[in-house]
């Protein structure tokens, strides 16, 4: 009897031969959504770590809308990235979108230069929402507990003007 165990040798079943299985990435199919709950964290933050723990989290919850294994895309990237907080934003909006853009750097872009176009926009509490949310995911983070960021992400960045 044979056993497997990568780089051969032997063990006491006999000789081990190395097998090599070949894995299958696959491409991300766009446009891929995600919810992060939680509050963002701001670019501004003064401790490193509340600023990783941010990213990685953006990272997390990015994986339940992409194929595992998978390759980060090298084409044009389109981002929306909305934010929800529980009561009304302190800080500026703008803070908030360099830790996602960078969170998703070589996980589903190569580099944050193929970004194209970010829109951005916050949804405050009792901001009387009244429009079709568009997509399942945006639903789902509309009525789901604040605070979060819903983030959208395509490879068409003129998907709005077609």
């Amino acid at each position: 009897m044979r056993g497997l165990r990568a780089g051969g040798g032997d063990n006491i079943l006999g000789p081990v031969h190395a097998v090599s299985i070949p894995v299958r990435f696959m491409e991300i199919q766009f446009p891929i959504e995600f919810i992060v709950p939680g509050t963002p964290v701001s670019l501004q933050a003064a401790r490193a770590v509340t600023k990783e723990d941010w990213k990685r989290q953006v990272r997390d919850a990015s994986r339940s809308a992409l194929p595992q294994p998978h390759f980060a895309s090298e084409g044009r990237i389109a981002m929306t990235i909305y934010n929800l907080p529980a009561e009304p934003m302190r800080g500026d909006l703008d803070n908030i979108v360099k830790l996602i853009v960078d969170a998703l750097s070589r996980h589903i872009y190569v580099d944050d230069r193929q970004v194209e176009r970010i829109v951005v926009q916050k949804f405050d509490p009792g901001m009387g929402l009244e429009f079709s949310p568009g997509t399942e995911m945006f639903a789902k983070a509309l009525e789901a507990e604040r605070p979060l960021v819903y983030v959208r992400i395509s490879d068409n960045p003129f998907e709005d003007f077609e």
